[in-house]
């Protein structure tokens, strides 16, 4: 049935062939309701629902209805968990298509929470309104951040309840992404040790994603390496804000280089790079000062896979990804160094910025200061030419603060370029963890999302000040060293 709204849907993943997807309808829910849309996200893919009634989008956004063009799939894909590898695929999720925007972009429409699939290993395939809520929360956060994430379209109530340890609501979320594409959907590939298979999955990520480089002497190389950079940009990202992913497995990275799968992910308040809040992160694999680490893990996995593709030779194949490999250290440190630069207000580069940085993080951890507000209010420090953050007169914070002045004084900007930069840099509000929490917990214990949608009006613009929200610049009461996310599943 072909919907009013705008949706301009294809599906060239269907045309690959059947080992890549199985092909699924959406399960029937009972009494889908529509709570939240997302406006802005909608009008940029120009898509438009007021030809529809309410009720007809919460049909919709539940599986009912199929647009004409869709071909609902559940993709294949594998992936290493914590270290492990393991057969995935889909399991409570279906891309309905590829949505062609006005812009000539190609963007996944992919419902998540909609019913059992062939790869859910034996789980019911539904999602719960706290999980889907968090990811539409995280998802827009990390976007008015300027951080490459997957977006979140709407969620809608199914009127069924979720078994998990309790009984919970049921919801469905549609999510926006360039891609599903993710490291491991290439593990799965070299699972099936078919050479065919991904050479023609390989070209299609490259036409997909990185179609400059088609028709380049190696593509495939320099696929990986584009990869690699991506990925870079995106973690030096998550340490600019103080975000925590949470489960970084090799089927949580997406091959386009965006946030996906906001699962147990939350942000840092006090700075310690040991942080880690994940329930099931046991062992903090993924604590937030591990995170660059992990990713070249997880790459490191994908040029397995790329190896037959690198080059016919075996040995030279190997000594091209150890080269990608060794090229991610050298990029990270590059753009972790541009980036922290920013934070502290530089627009020049001298020798000793590495140590001016470094020496304020460690001044940071000792003193248990929360990373999100001391960047922030450094810059307001300079404004209003005092020290805001130091009322003891600790001296290692003095002389810091001595030579970081120094320093801004050798460039030739004023001083309002580097709060400009600073302000650039730095949010001022992030997802205060207990902020998120308390949002969470009302609407899902009441039905009422009135903090849901404070909350993301306070985050829609995360770089300005606005004094009537200070509340969710200040740390949890008791601190959340307690603090622990769960996965959604």
């Amino acid at each position: 049935m072909k919907l009013i709204g705008g949706f301009n849907l294809q599906n060239s993943y269907a045309a690959l062939p059947k080992i890549f997807y199985s092909e699924q309808s959406p399960a029937i829910v009972r009494n889908p309701q529509l709570i939240l849309f997302n406006t802005p996200l909608a009008d940029s893919l120009g898509l438009d629902f007021n030809g529809l009634s309410i009720e007809k989008q919460a049909q919709f956004f539940s599986g009912h209805w199929v647009p004409e063009g869709a071909k609902p799939l559940a993709q294949a894909y594998a992936g290493h968990q914590f270290g492990h590898f393991n057969m995935l695929g889909d399991g409570r999720a279906l891309l309905l298509g590829e949505h062609l925007s006005p812009q000539g972009e190609l963007w996944d429409v992919q419902l998540k929470g909609s019913g059992p699939t062939p790869y859910s290993r034996g789980g019911d395939g539904r999602a719960a309104l706290g999980p889907m809520l968090r990811e539409y929360i995280m998802s827009e956060a990390m976007h008015a951040l300027g951080i490459p994430t997957t977006r979140s379209l709407a969620v809608v109530t199914t009127g069924e309840p979720v078994q998990r340890e309790k009984i919970l609501s049921g919801a469905i979320l549609t999510r926006i992404a360039s891609s599903h594409i993710r490291v491991g959907t290439f593990e799965y590939l070299h699972f099936h040790k078919d050479l065919e298979f991904l050479k023609i999955f390989t070209q299609y990520t490259i036409n997909r994603h990185y179609p400059d480089l088609k028709d380049r002497e190696n593509p495939v190389l320099d696929f990986l390496y584009a990869v690699i950079e991506r990925q870079v940009q995106l973690i030096v990202h998550w340490w600019r804000v103080g975000f925590i992913h949470g489960v970084m497995n090799t089927d949580n990275m997406s091959i386009a280089g965006e946030t996906i799968d906001y699962g147990p992910c939350a942000f840092m308040n006090t700075y310690d790079p040991s942080t880690v809040f994940s329930s099931i992160d046991r062992s903090g694999r993924y604590r937030f000062e591990n995170q660059p680490a992990m990713a070249q893990w997880n790459l490191a996995r994908l040029a397995e896979v790329l190896l037959p593709l690198l080059h016919s030779d075996q040995q030279k194949a190997l000594e091209l990804a150890e080269g990608a490999l060794y090229f991610f250290g050298e990029f990270f440190q590059k753009n972790w160094l541009a980036m922290m630069r920013k934070k502290i207000g530089l627009t020049t580069e001298e020798d000793q910025d590495r140590q001016l940085i470094q020496d304020l993080l460690h001044w940071m951890q000792k003193n248990k200061v929360d990373y999100t507000n001391t960047f922030r209010m450094l810059s307001v420090s300079l404004l209003k030419k005092e020290d805001l953050l130091n009322s003891d007169k600790d001296e290692e914070f003095v002389s810091w603060q001595k030579r970081w002045r120094e320093r801004l004084g050798r460039q030739s900007d004023a001083i309002e370029g580097a709060v400009a930069l600073m302000h650039a840099s730095n949010p001022a509000f992030i997802p205060r963890n207990h902020k998120v929490e308390e949002a969470l917990s009302e609407a899902t214990m009441t039905g009422d999302l009135t903090l849901v949608h404070r909350l993301l009006g306070v985050l829609k613009q995360p770089y300005s000040e606005s004094p009537s929200f200070s509340d969710y610049q200040m740390l949890p009461p008791f601190g959340d060293s307690h603090y622990k996310t769960f996965c959604g599943t």
